[in-house]
């Protein structure tokens, strides 16, 4: 939206003139502060406790509050072209995150050398209290100006607010216990541990025993209370935590440091290992800055070029996950180069019978829609522009891509550009799979520690 600003130029103004602001005080905005103006002060931080009475505070920061006075004066009143020469505050109260504030501004005197002098306030809308007061004085602009605000770049907190929730709603359930295969150094360890700290898994450890005490004695941590398996042979130990699941021991399986192969091969395997009636498939599931919900990605793992056969339980797994996650009727965007069905393009039309397989309650639990490209998937104004209707359309809440490829390519642009965090589960088999990688940082790794505790405690049977 754009904005336009008119000045009321020095010869312009008349004592008694005033103007106001009302603004919201929102948790992104004191992180916004945090970040440039460098004060870390934890009562300022919406999730930090910063007195030590175990309740975030969230407290407004003065020179925040402070800062809406510049802003009366700097767009409204005089407006474009006004500097500052001097402001005195007395701080008589606090605003919080979430509280609303209506900042005043009214002209006691005009002075020589176009200096204008002002009584200024900040209001708290709820109870009417007054909880800045001061004076100030600007230098007020000599000429007529206006505006327009149409070229400020716009900023996107990296907060992932929806692994918070995520972590917050698995806090609750018993942890699961977890074979941890290979945990053999400090990352894969330590995301083990971050798990266990958050009561998200029980972590039994798999592997040789030297290196996973060497690894904790990096990340200086005792792991004395944990359960050890010795087994220094990736693929033994691999088939020595999924028999853990069907001796009822292990409610998960989770990634150490060992191929990945060598995981899913034990997994895959027809004899002994955790193989169901479905497909078993991979789901990414995204906290990306600036969307307003999760973003589930599949399969970007396992199905190197699924069929439409395959593809129907890749979408089923992945409402399946989503209703674990609280998602009640997940909207199912189905990727293509192209949102038209084309018989030239394979995907689209594997996409359009998916939708229809939906429609017909042949994949049950969401709302299905394809083909979609990239951008009328994921954007209202995008779908609106094509003329693209429907529930799923600018709304897709799971994006399913036609290959591995493309899964993997989203995944990690969403991931190394757009600074998302990126957790995933791989599912359709008789127990979650939690799949680490070595780029993976402690966000992404405890969040899969709580998508696969949500899976395994929500899922139905």
């Amino acid at each position: 939206m754009i904005q336009e600003f008119t000045n009321t130029p020095y010869d312009k103004l008349k004592v008694g003139m005033e103007a106001e602001r009302k603004r919201l005080v929102l948790a992104d905005d004191l992180y916004v502060f945090a970040n440039s103006s460098g004060n870390l002060n934890p009562l300022h931080l919406p999730r930090e406790d910063g007195d030590g009475d175990g309740l975030p505070e969230a407290v407004t920061p003065s020179m925040w509050l402070a800062a809406q006075i510049s802003a009366v004066f700097g767009n409204q009143l005089p407006g474009p072209g006004t500097l500052y020469r001097s402001q005195d505050l007395e701080f008589c109260g606090r605003a919080f995150a979430g509280d609303e504030v209506v900042t005043k501004v009214v002209l006691t005197a005009k002075e020589p050398d176009r200096v204008a002098r002002f009584h200024t306030t900040v209001t708290r809308v709820s109870d009417g209290a007054v909880i800045v007061r001061g004076e100030a004085t600007v230098f007020a602009p000599e000429h007529p100006q206006s505006f327009k605000a149409d070229d400020i770049p716009g900023l996107t907190v990296r907060r992932h607010k929806h692994f918070d929730a995520l972590i917050d709603l698995a806090g609750p359930l018993p942890a699961i216990p977890t074979a941890v295969v290979a945990p053999e150094e400090a990352n894969s360890l330590g995301g083990a541990l971050l798990g266990w700290d958050h009561t998200l898994i029980t972590p039994i450890l798999i592997g040789d025993p030297l290196k996973i005490a060497a690894a904790a004695e990096e990340i200086g941590r005792d792991i004395s209370g944990l359960e050890i398996i010795a087994e220094p042979d990736h693929a033994k130990a691999a088939k020595l935590g999924v028999s853990l699941v069907h001796e009822g021991r292990a409610q998960a399986v989770m990634k150490g440091h060992l191929h990945t192969g060598q995981l899913l091969g034990a997994v895959f395997a027809r004899e002994g290992g955790l193989r169901t009636g479905r497909q078993i498939s991979h789901v990414f599931v995204m906290d990306v800055p600036g969307l307003e919900h999760l973003l589930l990605i599949t399969d970007a793992a396992i199905n190197i070029m699924p069929d439409l056969e395959t593809k129907v339980d890749i979408v089923q797994n992945a409402i399946d996950l989503a209703h674990t996650l609280g998602i009640a009727e997940p909207k199912v965007g189905i990727l293509s180069a192209v949102e038209t069905v084309n018989p030239k393009i394979p995907s689209t039309i594997d996409a359009a019978v998916l939708s229809k397989m939906a429609d017909r309650g042949q994949i049950k639990g969401g709302l299905v829609d394809g083909p979609l490209a990239m951008d009328n998937a994921i954007d209202v104004d995008a779908a609106k522009t094509k003329g693209i209707k429907g529930l799923v359309a600018g709304r897709a809440e799971i994006l399913v891509a036609p290959n591995m490829e493309a899964g993997n390519m989203l995944a990690k642009e969403l991931t190394f550009v757009a600074h998302a965090e990126a957790g995933g589960i791989v599912i359709g088999a008789a127990v979650p799979v939690i799949l680490t990688s070595r780029a993976d940082d402690d966000a992404a790794r405890l969040a899969s520690c709580a998508v696969a505790a949500l899976y395994q405690s929500n899922r139905k049977p």
